[in-house]
């Protein structure tokens, strides 16, 4: 042992890329997670735009509530979003009761089709598109009932 030197270079020298090799692995999970905070930040604020949308033609139909056309196109037309992802079957509205004041109605839309962008996040739903929907119910608030 006494006349044995040790060559430090030689020690390290086996783990070299190994800084570089978890570099890369962890690279790869932010990477998809951060993915993931893209897409959930664009699911959230489509929900948020539907819901409104929706909001605004419950409102309409809580004084008009036997008007079903005008309260679709009062949630086509509350964002210009709305219109290039809805249709008017994409939105149900449901009378709950008769249609006179201190009842309900209940709106409904459905974003059927919503795309995914990171192929990963697909894998994991089972598709590359979910739905997302809004549901708002309102009292009507006139015509007073009979």
């Amino acid at each position: 042992m006494k006349g044995q030197q040790i060559n430090l270079f030689q020690v390290f020298r086996s783990e070299r890329g190994q800084s570089l090799t978890e570099m890369a692995f962890a690279t790869v999970v932010l990477l998809i997670l951060l993915g993931g905070v893209v897409d959930l930040g664009r699911a959230f604020f489509t929900y948020m735009a539907l819901r409104d949308s929706v909001q605004e033609g419950a409102l309409y139909g809580s004084i008009h509530p036997n008007q079903t056309v005008e309260i679709k196109n009062h949630v086509l037309s509350a964002s210009s979003m709305m219109q290039d992802i809805l249709a008017s079957d994409d939105i149900t509205v449901t009378v709950i009761g008769a249609a006179c004041s201190g009842n309900s109605i209940r709106v409904r839309a459905l974003y059927p089709d919503f795309p995914l962008t990171m192929p990963f996040l697909g894998a994991i739903v089972g598709s590359q598109t979910v739905a997302i929907s809004a549901t708002v119910t309102d009292t009507i608030l006139s015509p007073s009932c009979p």
